[in-house]
């Protein structure tokens, strides 16, 4: 009796990597792909590790392909998009051993600065994609995409979302592929893609993909499942669970190879049904392309273009259409398809609970001090983002990665003055904020940069980066210095204890006042890593007036109270409540005197 598994998308895309003879991984943590990383490290056979970013990811997966190994290279949507130079000449060049690229997209955006539907790139880049619909297919297709990988020189997308990727489910394992390393062989016309190459590479490119339209005709990854109704639905991916529970006796065409699409079994599909609706998340991906064939489907006017789908929201829209025979000759009329805005709401007297900084979160601090010295902070993608909300709205904005160090040097130059200041994580640092950097130091800008070096890439579960050598394993690598770093560029630098208000105040003061470009290191870790409490912090009723200087940190562990502030349980002790109090009337259990910080 075959051995039955419980796996995550995530899990599945690593073991299924595995189990495929994939022997390197390696991408940057992003919701929702980052646990196949870490899966892959605690695997035998195959060796795991983060990149500082995704361009750099996928150009390390592409070394360990011409070497002739099998690699895979995992990031969310966005991370793409870091990685499209790379990407796009990739399908020009192709691999030596096979190379899958994971995107994990976010309908939604559960995580995510934005929505975008990354099926797109399969079609610029002329490259197959496959979509998994759940974790036994996850699990299944990654050996399916190498294999297309070396049989069609090509790196192949394997697309996921963000409920493949943390839903869970049953996964039955399956006998190893058992293959042998290829060599590698110099080949300059191949690989080096100076433009007499690329051109020759280019018509390739072309006939590969003919023959991928051919490929997905025949793949028995694209199933034409006979139903006893009427109408016929072509979905892909998780949507394809989500139309095949609203509507269990309509024909279905499954895509699991979604590009390219096979034309001939969606005109099979209209051999056998009189109506036909596709189902998809986001963009109308197969839609347009269906249309394109000449075929009229339901699609976007009847479904929502954003956020996620579900079941009942597929029924609601397409019931309907496929419900009855619309009259001949006329376009059946759908109601309104709907928004994200128009999703239930939660119950009238609910408490409202908008995502905070952790009590004792150093990086208050930070934000602190800046709103002091009046400074724009131009912000960038982690958990310190959450300091735009309130209480603090102290930061100005969120781009990309790496966006906030050029965004404050464009501003900066704008006024002839220093008016921003960026505010940037340490590895965000690492992932884009070194080239910025480098630009902001060579055309003179005249700015503050703080680095909020907390020990860990915090937002997606305390990975390691270059700043703290942690690897995927969890074994120590060596370390990168960021103030050696910045003193190299010729960028002067100064670390100072995020934990010391006063001492980290005036650093950013002096730099407020310096002329040029200068760096400060607000140093302390995640507060998750930190178990040990610093100190009980007291309230004096008789010196509090509940002026709300505390209350604008926004730390979860001070509430108000009748005449005065609470601390509760959940409190650190920081201690940043005591200083910015100017009434003492916040102590350190124990400490001499009202106010007294103590020692921390």
């Amino acid at each position: 009796m075959e051995r039955t598994l419980f796996f995550s998308g995530n899990e599945a895309i690593a073991h299924g990597a595995v189990r495929a003879g994939a022997v390197f991984a390696c991408g940057y943590p992003g919701t929702p792909s980052t646990e196949i990383l870490e899966t892959a490290a605690r695997l035998e056979g195959i060796h795991a590790q983060w990149c500082v970013n995704e361009k750099v990811a996928l150009e390390t997966a592409v070394g360990a392909s011409l070497a002739g190994r099998r690699a895979i290279v995992t990031m969310k949507h966005v991370g793409l998009n870091v990685a499209a130079d790379p990407f796009m000449t990739l399908s020009l060049t192709g691999v030596n051993g096979g190379l899958v690229i994971v995107s994990a997209d976010d309908p939604g955006m559960h995580s995510s600065q934005n929505e975008q539907d990354n099926r797109a790139y399969a079609k610029f880049a002329k490259v197959p994609m496959l979509e998994p619909s759940d974790s036994q297919e996850a699990y299944d297709f990654v050996a399916e995409a190498f294999a297309l990988s070396e049989e069609f020189d090509t790196p192949v997308l394997l697309r996921s979302t963000t409920r493949l990727s943390h839903g869970r489910g049953q996964v039955i394992p399956r006998v190893s592929v058992v293959l042998e390393p290829r060599d590698y062989a110099r080949d300059i016309s191949k690989y080096v893609m100076v433009p007499q190459y690329a051109r020759l590479r280019n018509r390739l490119v072309l006939e590969r993909f003919q023959k991928l339209r051919a490929r997905a005709e025949e793949s028995s990854l694209n199933v034409l499942e006979a139903g006893t109704a009427d109408v016929g639905i072509i979905a892909a991916g998780v949507a394809y669970t989500y139309a095949r529970e609203a509507f269990p006796k309509a024909w279905f065409l499954k895509l699991g190879m979604s590009h390219p699409l096979p034309s001939r079994k969606v005109a099979r599909l209209f051999q056998q049904v009189a109506r036909v609706a596709v189902v998809e998340e986001l963009d109308p991906f197969i839609e347009e392309q269906v249309r394109a064939l000449g075929l009229p489907v339901v699609g976007k006017e009847a479904l929502p273009a954003d956020g996620e789908l579900d079941q009942d929201i597929v029924f609601r829209a397409l019931e309907p259409f496929l419900s009855r025979r619309p009259p001949r000759r006329r376009r059946p009329v759908f109601p309104p398809a709907p928004r994200l805005a128009d999703t239930p709401q939660p119950a009238a007297g609910l408490p409202v609970r908008p995502p905070v900084l952790c009590p004792g979160c150093t990086h208050r601090s930070v934000f602190t001090a800046l709103r002091r010295h009046k400074l724009a902070p131009m912000g960038d993608i982690g958990c310190y983002t959450l300091g735009a909300l309130p209480p603090l709205l102290a930061l100005d904005s969120c781009l990309c990665m790496g966006a906030s160090i050029g965004m404050m040097a464009g501003f900066n130059k704008a006024l002839g003055r220093k008016a921003a200041a960026a505010v940037i994580g340490d590895s965000t640092f690492f992932h884009s904020g070194v080239t910025p950097l480098i630009d902001a130091y060579y055309n003179e800008a005249d700015g503050l940069v703080v680095v909020l070096d907390n020990r860990t890439t915090a937002m997606t579960g305390h990975q390691g980066h270059p700043g703290t050598g942690l690897r995927p394993d969890r074994s120590q690598g060596p370390t990168v210095d960021i103030k050696k770093l910045c003193e190299g560029i010729g960028v002067r630098c100064h670390t100072v204890d995020a934990n010391d208000f006063g001492v980290l105040d005036a650093a950013i003061k002096a730099e407020v006042d310096a002329p040029g470009l200068g760096v400060v290191v607000a140093l302390a870790p995640c507060v998750l890593m930190v178990r040990e409490k610093a100190g009980e912090i007291l309230v004096d009723d008789e010196r509090c007036n509940l002026c709300g200087l505390c209350l604008d940190l926004g730390c979860p562990a001070l509430a108000p109270a009748e005449g005065t502030v609470s601390v509760t349980d959940v409190c650190t002790g920081c201690g940043l409540c005591i200083e910015v109090c100017r009434r003492g009337a916040l102590s350190y259990a124990g400490a001499s005197g009202a106010g007294a910080e103590g020692a921390r």
